[in-house]
């Protein structure tokens, strides 16, 4: 990345000054709920994630590990019905103060991409972020402008076909991990539906 400012969007307790690693485990915990456990490459849980897979309000919410709520992820239902975009929209711990939406950038396409709009009134209609990934791999890269700020990849093991996955983030310095691993969430959960 070769911007030094900070990009937090959930908040700068989120944001270090290196390039950080991460450890993302997927699995589903029964037949109408998933759950995300984020590591540090010591082994440290940093976050977890929680929500049902089969409800009609799809909605996860993160927490720290002293179980707070840092932010809730929820997709907007009758949105999706009338188009073929999805979109969620990422909320300050389990309020409705919006911290931004993520919308699909076209229909079913091979690659997903993802526009993040970041909550504002004085806003364009350019995105702030956008995310590419590709179904097949599910590898996917951040971007900010035309700099990469995080990029993630697919952990592909026998347990993958069991219900658990496994995901690696590399996090570039000065870039919020919390708002990285919940466009990681959506992403995968856009791909899973």
């Amino acid at each position: 990345m070769a911007s030094d400012e900070m990009i937090k969007v959930v908040g700068d307790r989120f944001c270090v000054p290196y390039t950080m690693e991460l450890l993302v485990k997927k699995k589903i915990q029964s037949f109408s709920n998933s759950h995300y456990d984020v590591f540090d490459t010591t082994g440290n849980i940093l976050l977890q994630v929680n929500g049902g897979i089969w409800n009609l309000q799809k909605k996860r919410v993160m927490k720290d590990p002293a179980g707070l709520p840092v932010v809730t992820l929820r997709e907007k239902i009758f949105q999706q019905a009338i188009s073929w975009k999805q979109e969620w929209q990422v909320h300050e711990g389990e309020s409705r103060h919006c911290l931004c939406s993520v919308k699909r950038s076209g229909g079913f396409n091979i690659k997903s991409n993802l526009d993040v709009h970041l909550a504002s009134p004085y806003k364009d209609a350019a995105c702030d972020f956008r995310v590419t990934g590709s179904l097949a791999s599910l590898s996917m890269k951040v971007r900010r402008g035309n700099s990469i700020i995080a990029e993630v990849t697919h952990s592909y093991t026998w347990g993958s076909y069991k219900g658990k996955e496994c995901f690696k983030i590399k996090v570039y310095p000065e870039v919020d991990y919390a708002f990285i691993v919940a466009l990681l969430v959506i992403i995968h959960e856009n791909d899973n539906a």
